[in-house]
């Protein structure tokens, strides 16, 4: 039987790096938004503007639950990833963390552009020095460079836990990552489902 180690090491093998590779793929897609009806094939969901979506969901793709965690999960020598954005300093500020349980230690481990507002990117990395006060001021170093981020107390944490597809529920708030063909379908790899009605934010 498969532990829970594998199953995390199997979520994370798809989960994080789709989004790391999502810039510079050009076919790869990611959508959110909030389960109005599953098939054995397919979801659709509805957007944040209110529109919908169909999204082809094959046998294999992967289901990875979202769950919400606090700042105290953090230390140095952590591995997270966060959608940040530029301040004046040169600095970053968080919008979101995600904690990586140890399996997942190393998955998507870099520095890229990310697709939510305000020049954002995501960075996934380990915690090197950190200052608490008033958030926590963090120096997030990656193979080929570190980011200096302010990470609110008020933001956002999250980690992964393993799910099935019994965790595909009508409400239930989604982020997937995929790919896209020429045509506009998107095809899901990893489906990142909120637990207890929490919403992706990433």
């Amino acid at each position: 039987m498969m532990n829970r180690r594998n199953m995390l090491a199997g979520a994370a093998l798809v989960l994080v790096p789709w989004g790391a590779l999502a810039q510079t793929a050009p076919n790869r897609a990611r959508v959110r938004g909030t389960i109005a009806a599953v098939a054995a094939d397919h979801l659709e969901l509805i957007l944040a503007d209110g529109g919908r979506a169909m999204v082809a969901l094959p046998a294999d793709a992967r289901m990875t639950w979202l769950v919400a965690a606090k700042p105290s999960d953090i230390a140095p020598g952590s591995y997270i990833g966060t959608v940040s954005r530029p301040l004046p300093d040169g600095s970053r500020i968080a919008a979101e963390v995600q904690v990586f349980p140890p399996a997942m230690r190393g998955v998507g481990e870099g520095h890229s552009p990310w697709d939510l507002p305000g020049e954002s990117t995501m960075t996934n990395g380990t915690i090197g020095q950190m200052v608490v006060a008033n958030g926590r001021m963090i120096t997030l170093t990656y193979k080929g460079g570190e980011q200096r981020v302010l990470v609110p107390d008020n933001v956002p944490f999250v980690t992964y836990m393993p799910a099935d597809r019994s965790a595909l529920t009508v409400g239930a708030h989604v982020l997937i990552n995929g790919t896209r063909a020429a045509d506009g379908a998107v095809t899901a790899l990893a489906v990142s489902i909120g637990k207890d009605g929490l919403v992706p934010p990433m």
